[in-house]
């Protein structure tokens, strides 16, 4: 193609040469015209073509003799061998320039148009060191420019759209060869082509190849001329363009919705924010620990020996998607502290926490560092969340109101929901711990005496201060019951109810043996006020001093049996559906009632019965062995 448009320029030489032979200046400046407008042809080329046309006249030159001398004062500037260079370097450019397919589909193309690159660089630094041709430095950096911008997009179609070779095998959960089926389009305007698609996995020891090696051979090649040629920002940013597709699309397969406002996250059910929550904490894993680090891995390879540009390019690449998986955790860290979101909230603190470490040699560079510390910044704001969810649950045992009471004296709601929470909660003591440690005050929990054996953590206190709160508002709860025995097996069932929980779990090491002590002492004074409250008119009656009833007379004794049987009815009637929770506690109180009541009334049976003023006709309702019953079957809940 290039030597048709050499002839056809000789002829036309041609033509105008014979037109104007008869004038040899005119001719002369003509071919020296033309000389300087194409490098492609020398004065002895157009003066061999003008003798051809002009049949050897006088103004023919031999293609031995040199070109005529023409005056000084019409004679154009010399051609610099730097201003045939970049002549040459434009026709060369200019024919990869215009390609209508991939440079980088021919091995040989690639080749040749690179040798020309670093010849136009070199030129370039040259002229700018000369600095004697504005004009010519000029049309060299424009020169520069359109090779670049072809060069960018060579470079992100072959990061796009390698075609030398294809992939290798991917690991295991990730598939970069399947296309994508109508039913995985979604509205991110993905779907139109295959690209690399990540999926979740188990196994995070993996690394993302996502180019292979050919590739990346390729676009290192264009990389380095484009730094070579200033143009190392926009390598950068068309790196990081050409790789956001892939972590988008990888991102958007993990099922997540991360592209969310903070009003959008706080205005979601608790249900549904919780499973967006159990889909965050894998993708969050997957996305730092495989996603990030392969392109961290591609970016240094690609832009090797090219600093800072990689790390520019990495950054750019990879931040997009790693804030929007952090201001998920911001939103939610800052939503609605109710205490159920806890558990929730520690599996991402976990989740950030345990991959911190890693991120120090991946964000190690100025540029990412920024978003090491976004990462860290977000385990730190859940962590605060989890201080405040603590100090909610404390609110919400104060705010819960003491309005009804419950049936029998039984264990309250508030009482079975805090201990299965704090028990559940001391699962994740460590954490608990490590985000708690240092803010002993944060809850006013400076009040509450801490023994010495007693552990002291920053989790010891604050559990401790809601076990403290917990008694406090149970014992408001236990006024509500109009008979201050009901209110004794009230709170004697709730203290069981909490020694029970705390020592089947962390809550005992927590707590401590010398609080331990404090609760059992708390429910024996309890079950001692149940007794004196309940049974003191019973043991009045059978009370009788040193002497016993040997010096009672039979009439006094009869009214005291009447008065007794009067009493146990009243007992019966009244406590039939109390219920003493706990099998070993129920069983404590009962030996202990029968222990005071049924010796003593043994005994004024008995003297009734020896005594010969007794009535003929004495009628025992209740035998010893059916006082004992009636104890037996108290505290069921039902009346027997």
């Amino acid at each position: 193609m290039a030597e048709d448009g050499e002839e056809k320029l000789l002829a036309t030489v041609q033509h105008i040469a014979k037109t104007l032979g008869r004038t040899g200046t005119m001719t002369e400046d003509i071919l020296k015209v033309f000389s300087n407008y194409d490098g492609r042809l020398s004065l002895e080329k157009l003066y061999a073509a003008a003798a051809a046309a002009g049949g050897g006249g006088e103004h023919s030159m031999p293609a031995s003799s040199p070109p005529p001398t023409l005056p000084s004062a019409a004679a154009p500037p010399p051609v610099t061998s730097l201003e045939r260079t970049v002549r040459t370097l434009d026709r060369q450019i200019s024919q990869f320039v215009a390609m209508d397919r991939l440079i980088w589909a021919d091995s040989a193309d690639a080749d040749a148009f690179l040798e020309a690159v670093d010849d136009l660089i070199g030129t370039v630094q040259e002229l700018d060191a000369a600095g004697t041709s504005r004009g010519l430095l000029d049309r060299a950096d424009e020169l520069l420019s359109r090779c670049m911008a072809r060069l960018e997009d060579e470079f992100r179609a072959l990061i796009e759209r390698p075609d030398d070779a294809a992939p290798p095998p991917p690991p295991d959960g990730f598939d970069s060869d399947q296309p994508i089926s109508d039913d995985d389009v979604t509205d991110d305007g993905y779907g139109d082509e295959p690209i690399p698609i990540a999926r979740p996995v188990s196994d995070f020891d993996v690394v993302i190849d996502a180019l292979p090696p050919g590739s990346v051979s390729d676009v290192r090649q264009i990389a380095r001329r484009m730094v070579d040629a200033g143009f190392g920002r926009e390598c950068a940013e068309a790196y990081a363009a050409a790789r956001r597709g892939f972590i988008d699309e990888s991102v958007a397969r993990l099922g997540i919705r991360c592209a969310r406002t903070s009003d959008e996250v706080h205005a979601s059910p608790w249900e549904e924010l919780e499973f967006d929550i159990a889909r965050w904490i894998p993708a969050f894993k997957m996305v730092f620990r495989i996603l990030i680090p392969s392109e961290r891995r591609l970016s240094d390879r690609v832009f090797e020996g090219l600093a800072p540009y990689g790390d520019l390019a990495f950054v750019a690449a990879v931040r997009t998607q790693a804030l929007q998986l952090i201001s998920f955790g911001d939103a939610v860290a800052a939503a609605s502290r109710a205490p159920e979101r806890l558990f929730r909230v520690i599996d991402m603190y976990e989740a950030v926490r345990d991959l911190l470490p890693d991120l120090d040699p991946v964000f190690a560079d100025p540029y990412s560092a920024a978003l090491r510390a976004e990462v860290s910044a977000v385990c730190s704001t859940l962590g605060s969340s989890i201080k405040g969810i603590f100090m909610e649950l404390e609110n919400l045992i104060r705010r819960d109101p003491a309005r009804v009471a419950v049936p029998g004296g039984g264990i309250h709601p508030i009482t079975r929901y805090v201990m299965n929470y704090l028990r559940a909660a001391c699962g994740s003591r460590q954490t608990l711990e490590e985000v708690m440690d240092g803010d002993l005050g944060a809850l006013g929990v400076t009040a509450i005496a801490v023994d010495p054996d007693r552990p002291t953590s920053s989790l010891a206190v604050h559990i401790a201060w809601i076990m403290d709160v917990l008694h406090k508002n149970l014992e408001t709860k236990s006024k509500i019951y109009r008979d201050p025995p009901l209110a004794s097996i009230f709170l004697m069932n709730n203290g069981k109810y909490i020694i029970q929980k705390v020592n089947d779990s962390e809550l005992g090491v927590l707590l401590g043996d010398e609080w331990m002590k404090q609760m059992l002492s708390r429910v024996r004074r309890w079950s001692m006020e149940y007794q004196r409250g309940a049974w003191a008119k019973v043991m009045s009656v059978l009370q009788t001093g040193g002497s016993g009833f040997s010096g009672l007379p039979v009439k006094a004794m009869l009214q005291k049996l009447q008065m007794f049987n009067g009493y146990l009815e009243e007992i019966r009637a009244a406590q039939s559906e109390w219920v003493i929770t706990d099998e070993q506690l129920r069983a404590d109180v009962r030996a202990a009632i029968t222990d005071s009541v049924v010796p003593a009334y043994k005994g004024l049976i008995a003297r009734l019965r020896s005594s010969p003023e007794a009535p003929q006709d004495l009628f025992i309702k209740h035998t010893p062995e059916d006082i004992e019953a009636c104890i037996q079957h108290l505290f069921e809940g039902v009346a027997k």
